[in-house]
């Protein structure tokens, strides 16, 4: 069984995916935020290799929020922004 995750608001979201891998778990981690004029996503992997899944899956989401945080506070800027 592979662990997952969703949280999400209703102009954001992010999503956490566990995969096993040799010495523990990893994270896949996508954000979606749409704004007035368009919809932007990004996927990327956590930097760590978890001992849990539920460790996985928690960091993955806190990682995916902080991303969301600077996005939505223009500390991220994007292809096209700005």
């Amino acid at each position: 069984m592979t662990m997952s995750g969703k949280v999400s608001d209703s102009d954001w979201a992010v999503s956490a995916r566990v995969d096993q891998v040799p010495g523990g778990f990893t994270c896949a981690i996508e954000v979606e935020h749409n704004d007035e004029t368009r919809k932007f996503a990004h996927q990327f992997k956590h930097h760590r290799v978890f001992e849990t899944e539920r460790e996985a899956v928690l960091d993955g989401l806190r990682e995916g929020l902080v991303w969301i945080e600077r996005k939505m506070a223009h500390s991220i800027l994007c292809s096209g922004e700005g």
